[in-house]
């Protein structure tokens, strides 16, 4: 989209035909636009506003019914942060003193939103010119933020003695520039030297100001974690979809934390947490009676320990997460099953154990094992009409199977 078509979409006719169409529909999408060109409407005003009709029905699983008012572009809407998440970065920042945010590579403006929302100054930037005029777009409820196109590093920043109640946040772009795929996206990027701005100037504009957050992907490497930051690993309904490097007065624990999300809760897992956790691990032969599966923000985090203290166990083996223990323990950031069985990984004892148990469905977990569940589940060629959940893991640095059920 151009700069000319954005406008064209947001006034006038534009805005009156994006207003008017339907619940969107791929299966009626093409009909749709063909009567509207037929109306007489521009074609490419069609078009711009049917990929924002198919794009807000896709938002409302990051923006729930907000979505329905914004603007997006594909790149923007897959890299933006969920409305729960940013909820907890805009808090994060105003707990540590910040009025006014430096949103440095705003994208569609999610983030922004969160902190306009909760009373934040925003001055946010982007380096694309039409992704900007979209952030604006998306912040227009909010007369104290505004979104402007410039590049992040032209932005003057103050120190930390010059503006105390000042925060930076930056979210690199993590896509190279180039041909889009048929969705309208980008190549995606996981290494700290291609992200735009550079990597030197996000840990300069981090120690400069009085508290920054940087958003990377949960890829990144214990080993790149910047000295005196904090590293948080979020999770939203179990999946990782970031790491945050917290600066200054916003790294509340120095060091390594993981932050469990859903709808209904929020809890965060410190290093501290996981400190004299032991590195005993489990024998197959002495498995207690409940085993417990860390969130993956805590394993990706490398916080396993504090589940074996928080439930008082062992790990099943070094860093695969799940703990074994007899106690009984509601861990929020922690599934929980009971173990019915176990045994040495052989594919003629389990087929065996499914006979006898009569078992005709199967699920099959795996957790640092190297077997492919549906090859699995045909080699086992199931009969019966029970059901049952298997985990594929390893226990003392040998593969093993562990017969479970949910916990109550």
């Amino acid at each position: 989209m151009t700069p000319g078509l954005l406008a064209k979409l947001i006034s006038g006719e534009g805005a009156a035909l994006l207003a008017s169409l339907p619940p969107y529909d791929e299966a009626e999408s093409f009909v749709l636009g063909e009567r509207l060109r037929r109306e007489g409407f521009d074609p490419e005003l069609v078009a711009a506003a049917l990929t924002q009709s198919r794009l807000r029905a896709r938002g409302e699983r990051k923006f729930g019914r907000a979505a329905r008012d914004l603007l997006f572009t594909p790149d923007g809407l897959e890299q933006a942060t969920r409305r729960q998440v940013a909820r907890l970065h805009a808090r994060r920042l105003a707990g540590s003193g910040a009025r006014v945010v430096h949103d440095l590579g705003c994208g569609i403006g999610a983030d922004a939103r969160a902190f306009a929302d909760s009373g934040l100054r925003v001055a946010a930037v982007d380096a694309d010119e039409v992704t900007a005029c979209i952030a604006d777009y998306n912040l227009r409820p909010w007369p104290h933020a505004r979104a402007e196109h410039e590049l992040a590093e032209r932005v003057r920043l103050p120190g930390r003695r010059e503006a105390p109640d000042a925060a930076v946040w930056l979210d690199p772009a993590r896509r190279t520039p180039g041909v889009a795929d048929i969705t309208g996206r980008t190549r995606r990027t996981f290494r700290l030297d291609e992200l735009v701005p550079a990597w030197d100037f996000v840990c300069a504009a981090g120690a400069q100001v009085a508290a920054a957050g940087v958003k990377l992907s949960p890829s990144l490497a214990h080993g790149q974690v910047p000295p005196g930051t904090q590293a948080q690993w979020t999770s939203y309904d179990g999946e990782v979809v970031e790491c945050v490097l917290w600066w200054n007065a916003a790294a509340w624990d120095v060091g390594r934390s993981a932050l469990v999300v859903s709808d209904q809760f929020a809890y965060e897992v410190l290093e501290r947490d996981a400190e004299d956790a032991g590195s005993q691990t489990a024998r197959l032969d002495r498995l207690h009676g409940y085993l417990y599966e860390a969130d993956r923000a805590v394993i990706r985090a490398g916080l396993s320990g504090a589940l074996v203290r928080r439930v008082d166990g062992v790990e099943l083996d070094t860093g695969v997460g799940i703990v074994s223990s007899p106690r009984d323990v509601v861990v929020p950031w922690a599934k929980k099953y009971v173990v019915t069985d176990a045994m040495p990984f052989n594919l003629k004892a389990l087929r065996s154990w499914t006979r006898d148990h009569r078992i005709g469905r199967l699920t099959i977990k795996k957790k640092g094992a190297s077997v492919d569940p549906d090859g699995l589940r045909r080699q086992l060629r199931l009969k019966g009409s029970a059901e049952a959940t298997i985990l594929v893991t390893r226990i003392g640095g040998a593969q093993a199977v562990l017969m479970l059920v949910p916990a109550p």
